[in-house]
């Protein structure tokens, strides 16, 4: 950074642009729906470590997916909560670019631990006399912790290149965060090379696994189609109709948000698109899993009839 650089040391978010008096009532709309997704990730997680019947390669992913969906909204919101309360809405650099880092790299892990898990069903399904031997504790072990690892290395690589750059204002963000492309915009120097990479991983973590749930799911639609039993296609079916609609919504979003045309609300648009990602994907998540999986409902009702005899 040359010597005539001044580093800034604290931004900004300007947020959502909206009256004042709106945000008390933004602020207890988030709150709410923030405490559900603490609440129903918690309460996923918590009966699959006490009910030992959910002691499977399947639910120990699951409870992978709402530790990733507790820290992502944990990373965004608790501080969007406070600005929504405060007049002056700011937040230092160095926690600025932290909070770029883990929403960028529990973004990742999200991704990849959904691919994770389609690949379970995947063996589940159309290889279910070798299930125990391939997805054995060990590799799923590996798996999980495969994809903290990796997203995380990712993220490291783009803030790396971040701090490479001099950052001499503007000191204002036009977010509720400190998303990547944003934080672009405070840098006082060509951040092409900071673009390119971010697009190329992008490409790298979106269609790359996108592709490789659509293939999984093709071998277990025709591994289905081919089972003579209906019940036993009707078991099938239910085992990934849940995985399914949590991968709709997820790579759902996140084409619209790359491919959603460019106007003069697309800031705004990208705004609710990355309330979407950060709030309510990780709220609606263990809604789904819990309403459309009779295993988590009978774990459920198990832990309910022995708190009321108890």
């Amino acid at each position: 950074m040359g010597s005539n650089q001044t580093w800034i040391t604290e931004v900004i978010l300007l947020g959502f642009r909206v009256d004042p008096k709106l945000e008390l009532f933004l602020f207890g709309f988030f709150l709410l729906f923030y405490s559900l997704t603490l609440m129903g990730n918690g309460m996923v997680l918590g009966l699959i470590c006490w009910d030992s019947t959910l002691h499977t390669p399947m639910y120990f992913f699951l409870s992978n997916l709402a530790i990733v969906d507790m820290s992502y909204a944990s990373s965004i919101v608790p501080k969007m909560l406070a600005n929504l309360t405060m007049q002056k809405k700011t937040i230092s650099f160095a926690p600025c670019l932290l909070q770029t880092f883990l929403y960028l790299a529990l973004a990742v892990t999200e991704c990849t631990s959904l691919v994770v898990m389609s690949y379970d069903r995947y063996v589940a399904i159309c290889h279910p006399l070798h299930y125990a031997v391939i997805m054995s504790w060990r590799v799923c072990t590996i798996l999980a912790a495969t994809c903290w690892i990796f997203s995380f290395l990712l993220a490291l690589v783009h803030i790396t290149l971040i701090l490479r750059l001099p950052f001499c204002g503007p000191q204002t963000i036009d977010h509720f965060f400190c998303q990547i492309m944003s934080v672009f915009k405070l840098a006082c120097a060509d951040t092409r090379l900071n673009q390119t990479v971010l697009f190329v991983g992008s490409v790298f973590v979106l269609v790359g696994p996108l592709c490789l749930v659509l293939v999984s799911y093709t071998c277990i639609l025709f591994a289905i189609l081919r089972i003579q039993s209906s019940e036993s296609q009707r078991k099938a079916f239910s085992t990934c109709s849940s995985h399914l609609c949590v991968v709709g919504l997820f790579f759902g979003s996140a084409i619209v948000m790359y491919m959603a045309p460019k106007s003069r609300h697309s800031q705004e648009q990208r705004k609710i698109l990355s309330l979407f990602y950060s709030l309510f994907n990780p709220m609606l998540n263990p809604l789904i899993y819990s309403l459309r999986n009779a295993e988590v409902k009978g774990a459920l009702r198990r832990f309910l009839r022995k708190k009321t005899s108890v």
